[in-house]
Formats: C-alpha cells, structure tokens, sequence
C-alpha cells in the first residue's frame, strides 16, 4: 500500500476479526479450571468406554452378528465429539441468551415427555425414548433445562416477593414427576425432586416448608413402594436380594477385583459377566482395570467441580446465576453419586449412568450441554467486582 493511502477492509475481513475477538473475551471470561475438570472426567470416560467395551460387545453379541470388541468405543467417541460441539456453542452463549434457550428446550421436552407413553419406543419393560431419525431420551435433554427454567422462576421473588414461586415450581415438578412415573423412570424422579429441593433451599425456603419438603419427600418415597410396582420392584431387591441386587452385589465384587492399582486395561475378568458394563456399571469397571485408586481420582474431581462452583459462586450478586448455576451443579454431581453409591451396593439399582464417564447418546449430548450452559452462566468479567447476595435478607423478606 503506497504512503499515503487508505487501506480498505472487507467484511469478510472485519467478520474474522469480530469472531477473533468474541473467542477472547469467551477464553478470558470462561472459568478455564472448571473447564479442565470436566474435559478431565470426558477423557477418563473415553477411557473406561474402552476397557469396558469388549465386555458389552461380547454379551450382546448373537450368531448372526458379532459386535467389535471396540464398537461402543468408537460410538462414544462420535457422542463425545457432538457433545463438546453442542457444549462449546451453549457456553459461548450469554447468559440472558442461554436462560431463554435452557427454558425454550425445557418446554420442548416436557411435550416431548408427553408423547413418549403413546409413540415412545420401549426397551427393557420402559418407554423412554422417542425415535426422530435417531434416539431420544427427552428426560436427559430435560435435565439442564428443568434445572434453568426453576432458577429463573425461583429469582422472580426478588423483584416481588409476594409472587408464590414455591407453589408454581411444585406444581411444574409434579407435572414432571407424573410424565417420568408414566415410562416408568422413578430414579430421574428422584433426582429432578432433589434439583428442586437444593434450588428451594438456596431461595430461601423458610425452615417450617423445609420440614414439610422433607415430610412430602418420605411420603413420596412410602407411597410408591406401595403403589409403584416399579419402586416397589427395585426396594425389593435392595433389602432382600433379586435379579437386581445380585447384578449390584456382581459389580461390587466387580470393583473390589482391581484391588488398588487394578488388573490392568483389558484384563479384568469379572466384568464380562457384569451386566451393562459401559454404561451403569462403568465406575465398577474403572476399579477392576485401573484399581481404587482411580476410582478416588474420579469421585475427587466430581467434588473439585461442585467446590469449583461454589467458590465461583461467593461474590455473585444475581440470584439466578446462584440458583442456575446451583442446580445444574447438583444435578451433575448428585446423578454420579447415585450411580457411584448403587456400585458400591449402598443404593438400589437406578439405571443411572455416570455422568460423562459412561457410554451414551441422548445422555452425553445432553450432559455436556448442560455443561456449557453452566460455563455460560458462570462466565464473568475479570476486571468487574461485584456485591455479594445476602440470602439471608431474601429469607426475611
């Protein structure tokens, strides 16, 4: 360009620099530890889908076709990879942009919800998936969504704090609990009732409605062991022993086999017999391949993220960031260790998977987009300082 000229640019230019741009406010912004945990746990998970691949393959296997003994390997990876697309896209969302988007998919799958018990497809005695051109499990997309349309409905009661917000988040758990119930599927129940209850609690629920929380939850629980065959079924076995409970106390003997440092990758024995390998019973596998050691590692870095929450959390002044933020945290950490406490034979059986560890499609899209949703509601300006909320002048009021 001559001295003294102008330099032109196009848009096509201007377009990349913009983009460049976003990318570094999206990397200063991000919490970068947080998103170290998590690719942590979807490595380890890539990982143990391995070890425990030749295991499912085998068993599900029949004379007119043989299943690799990587095949759900190399499946997961492509979940793997659609996954973090999907989580990468929510976290670089803004947060008024990634509210409206959790609580348009939360109502999409609610309807969706809906139509599994008339047009679901069933495996295993349950109808919850819905076939569009591929499987999907709407209570997994549900998830992140129920966890952000809550908080937001639970934060209205800082503008007004005589608008019922309790009421109205009952009122929407109990529609999801019936739709759940319906397929039937009690264990997600379970966990969507504990999501409420965390984000309640952080809202402010007064101690006498906490004592009632508590009272209607051992209700609940009485209540469907004597009129759901499904609860009824799965208390059973826990107490007494059944198919079930033997397939627990299978992977419990399946995890102690590593003893500490484990067998080694791909020479655990035990785990071809175990039912479900690359999916409920992973964390079992993960002890006989890779020892207890390993399985400490796992259950640490679940603890490091909900500490790594919370501590981003301690100078938040914006209760729905709180809340959001909360619930998606709880019911990340919460699913896991269901699914850890039923392979050590201490909770009956939920058909829960590990969360980004186990083997899945609907499941590992859906959780690593619950991932980026919380990434994008937890984003910050570095250089911005904030004022703590004061729950407990929310609790007074």
């Amino acid at each position: 360009m001559p001295d003294g000229g102008v330099r032109v640019v196009g848009h096509g230019a201007r377009f990349r620099r913009s983009r460049r741009s976003e990318l570094l406010i999206w990397w200063r912004e991000i919490d970068r530890v947080l998103l170290t945990l998590i690719l942590s746990l979807v490595t380890i998970g890539c990982i143990a889908v391995a070890a425990a691949s030749p295991a499912s393959a085998h068993r599900l296997s029949t004379s007119s076709k043989s299943l690799g003994d990587l095949y759900f390997f190399w499946i997961h990876l492509r979940w793997v990879a659609v996954g973090l697309v999907a989580m990468f896209f929510a976290s670089v969302l803004p947060k008024e942009a990634a509210r409206r988007g959790a609580i348009v998919l939360a109502a999409a799958m609610i309807v969706a919800l809906v139509l599994v018990p008339l047009v679901g497809s069933e495996v295993k005695g349950a109808k919850r998936w819905l076939w569009i051109g591929f499987s999907l499990q709407p209570s997994e997309f549900l998830k992140p969504g129920f966890a952000i349309a809550l908080a937001w409905i639970l934060s209205w009661r800082v503008r007004d704090p005589n608008i019922p917000v309790i009421s109205i988040t009952i009122a929407i758990m109990g529609v999801v609990g019936i739709l759940l119930m319906a397929q039937p599927d009690f264990g997600s129940t379970m966990l969507f009732g504990g999501v409420w209850f965390v984000l309640a609690l952080l809202s402010g629920l007064s101690v006498n409605r906490i004592l009632y929380a508590m009272g209607g939850l051992i209700l609940t629980v009485i209540a469907a062991y004597f009129f759901y065959p499904n609860a009824t079924h799965r208390i059973d076995n826990f107490i007494s022993g059944g198919s079930e409970f033997d397939q627990v106390d299978l992977a419990m003997r399946t995890l102690m086999n590593g003893g500490w440092s484990g067998a080694g990758l791909w020479l655990g024995s035990r785990k071809n017999a175990l039912p479900e390998a690359h999916t409920d019973y992973i964390f079992s596998v993960v002890g006989e391949e890779f020892g207890l050691i390993a399985c400490a590692v796992i259950v640490t870095i679940y603890c490091a993220i909900a500490l790594r929450v919370l501590m981003r959390l301690l100078d938040e002044d914006d209760l729905f960031t709180i809340l959001a933020a909360a619930g998606l945290t709880a019911q990340l950490v919460g699913q896991a260790f269901i699914n850890i406490l039923v392979n050590l034979q201490l909770f009956p059986s939920k058909g829960m998977t590990l969360p980004l560890i186990s083997y899945g499609g609907s499941s590992t899209i859906a959780l690593l987009m619950g991932v980026g949703l919380l990434l994008a509601i937890t984003r910050r300006n570095p250089y911005l300082s904030r004022e703590k909320f004061d729950v407990s002048e929310l609790v007074r009021k």
